[in-house]
């Protein structure tokens, strides 16, 4: 279980803007109360889902599709993170704890396609060097291209 910590206005646009001009699925891992799910929808991307376990927060995002007008745009999914298929994923976000981030690197890179973008808030993935940062403090956000991480 990872506790649950709404992010910031500041976070959603960095993690935004390291997303703009990209196309395909996205996805949160953890997606909370959905901020950046909708935001993603909002600006473009889109199929925009989020996988939640916490049912009031799956609650609480669904509401706030609702209310943006986007109910049946927007899929929140109550599943494990650790049992879904990302292979069809091209831009994955992840404000997920440290300790979660060395299992999760590993997943992702086994299934997600080369093309792939993954935004992390809050803490980077230690093994991986970034294509791209954005912001300081709690508001960095690191951009990792699955191409380059590869290599």
């Amino acid at each position: 279980q990872v506790p649950y910590q709404p992010s910031s206005p500041r976070q959603v646009a960095n993690t935004l803007a390291l997303l703009r001009g990209r196309a395909g699925k996205t996805v949160d891992l953890g997606s909370g109360d959905g901020r950046l799910v909708l935001e993603a929808y909002k600006q473009g991307l889109r199929p925009a889902l989020g996988y939640e376990l916490n049912p009031w927060l799956l609650c609480l995002a669904r509401f706030r599709a609702w209310r943006a007008g986007y109910h049946g745009k927007i899929s929140f999914l109550k599943k494990d993170l650790w049992k879904v298929n990302l292979s069809d994923c091209h831009n994955v976000i992840v404000f997920l704890a440290p300790s979660v981030k060395p299992p999760l690197a590993t997943k992702l890179l086994a299934e997600l396609p080369d093309d792939a973008r993954v935004v992390a808030g809050r803490y980077p993935f230690p093994s991986w060097s970034p294509s791209s940062t954005l912001g300081q403090g709690l508001d960095q956000v690191w951009a990792y291209d699955i191409k380059e991480v590869r290599r």
